[in-house]
């Protein structure tokens, strides 16, 4: 199963890292991402940021709130680069609750207060979540299970099952269990780029105006107990944005001459 997807994937993901990624300096292949990750992935939970903002955001912190925007949201933003550092730099860790729970710390840390007062960030849930038209399950039983997705995860990536399909996977019954009082999104999304990044694949930005369909395919986890349709989005979604900034390198440099 996925043998097409995987195949077309590796295919660009070749091209990919020859022409893009080892053209670039890993730190300044890992600041890129931060922006465009950062931006999409919270803009996924409601925040406004553009990647400009995003960008002005990062190179001069809460000195520059970009206007439009509430300190809320530049809080929100300013968590996620912390945890972004902290998920790309703790690549040899192990996956397991330690770095999932300190992840979803960093997410939350200066915003949990207001969203859930009592709450600590990087704690499980001591209540029953709901989101959006979803309402998940027993909490304690939800968050049982997270001890074995952590494990299963880290079997599958042993075994050598291919990392998309392992993020798509981990991704997907991660936010299944929910089993934080705020940022699962975010966090499920940035240890799917740890499994990514730790086998030496490119990273996976979920763009926002591709909402509805992620959201559906996790919907369909709970619906109808599958996962097929997430680990395809995952594989196209991941295509698609290579094969979006090949096609930029390409015409970028064959830009003809300027003339004055």
């Amino acid at each position: 199963m996925f043998e097409p997807e995987i195949k077309h994937y590796e295919q660009v993901r070749r091209e990919y890292e020859e022409r893009i990624v080892k053209k670039m300096a890993p730190a300044d292949y890992i600041d890129w991402h931060e922006v465009l990750f950062s931006t999409h992935s919270c803009a996924i939970e409601g925040n406004s940021f553009t990647v400009d903002d995003t960008r002005i955001l990062k190179e001069q912190g809460l000195a520059m709130v970009p206007v439009g925007h509430s300190l809320l949201e530049c809080a929100e933003m300013a968590d996620h680069f912390r945890a972004f550092r902290y998920v790309t730099s703790h690549l040899h860790a192990a996956f397991d609750e330690t770095l999932l729970c300190e992840t979803n710390r960093l997410v939350t840390a200066n915003t949990l207060a207001y969203r859930a007062p009592g709450a600590v960030p990087g704690a499980y849930t001591t209540e029953d979540m709901a989101a959006g038209d979803t309402v998940f399950g027993d909490h304690k039983a939800l968050v049982a299970r997270v001890p074995a997705l952590m494990a299963s995860t880290s079997e599958a990536l042993r075994r050598g099952v291919h990392p998309m399909i392992v993020a798509a996977r981990f991704h997907g019954f991660f936010e299944y269990l929910h089993p934080f009082r705020d940022g699962n999104g975010r966090t499920g999304r940035l240890l799917s780029n740890w499994i990514l990044l730790q086998a030496g694949h490119p990273l996976i930005i979920i763009d926002v105006k591709d909402r509805a369909a992620y959201i559906n395919a996790l919907r369909q986890i709970r619906t109808e107990g599958t996962d097929e349709i997430l680990i395809s989005f995952f594989f196209q979604t991941a295509t698609e944005r290579m094969e979006s900034e090949l096609a930029q390198k390409r015409g970028n440099t064959h830009l003809g001459a300027f003339i004055f």
